[in-house]
């Protein structure tokens, strides 16, 4: 699999083509931004709150709630077309030799990883914030998710977008969302628990990035 470093605004790095072949992005945003999912049509976004804080907000072309990135996230795509023998037509199982191969790379620093291969579990806010859920193919630590993943795909080609957080901080996500202070506690008491991080797992992000790219290798 192709390995390529791509640094560049996060608006810039969701334009961009699919790749067509099996590829490797490790995507390094230049500045933060809230990226909301395809359907999130309904979130008013608050956007003195992104001015302060210097940040864009972005819509990508896949599923699931909105994410914050920055420099503390490990942001990685993968790109495989429709003659890759990884691929299938069916949208849902097509996330799962993600996890899989996701799940290795984090038993190989010593976790015990967990692939999610159901159907998509919701729960009262993970329409808002994408780690608030757990979807196909996502990976989970003792019930916590640790690996969000969407996917944009055509008949040529599928982008899986996944992140880890290095500290997961829903407030990053809902800071940046129009509602009320009460509102917001509501939520962020909610959703605190159902990630974890690289840090609450002892984790070096370099050590997981090399690891996915040995376990993509195979």
């Amino acid at each position: 699999m192709h390995v390529v470093e791509l640094s560049a605004s996060a608006g810039t790095i969701h334009g961009r083509a699919l790749a067509g072949s099996a590829t490797l992005w490790f995507c390094r945003p230049t500045s933060p931004a809230l990226v909301l999912g395809s359907a999130q049509r309904d979130v008013e976004v608050d956007l003195a709150v992104l001015d302060r804080r210097g940040a864009d907000v972005v819509r990508r072309r896949g599923g699931g709630g909105a994410v914050w990135v920055d420099d503390t996230v490990s942001w990685f795509d993968i790109d495989i077309g429709s003659d890759d023998p990884r691929w299938t037509d069916d949208v849902g199982r097509a996330f799962h030799w993600v996890g899989r191969a996701v799940a290795e790379a984090l038993a190989s620093v010593g976790l015990a990883p967990e692939v999610h291969f159901g159907a998509l579990e919701s729960t009262p806010w993970s329409r808002l914030v994408c780690f608030a859920g757990v979807g196909p193919g996502e990976v989970l630590i003792d019930g916590r998710k640790l690996v969000g993943i969407s996917q944009r795909r055509t008949r040529d080609c599928a982008r899986f977008m996944c992140q880890i957080h290095d500290v997961w901080n829903p407030a990053d996500v809902l800071d940046a969302v129009a509602m009320s202070a009460i509102e917001r506690r509501i939520v962020l008491d909610a959703v605190t628990d159902s990630a974890t991080d690289l840090t609450d797992v002892g984790v070096a992000r370099s050590d997981f990035e090399a690891a996915l790219v040995e376990a993509l290798s195979q």
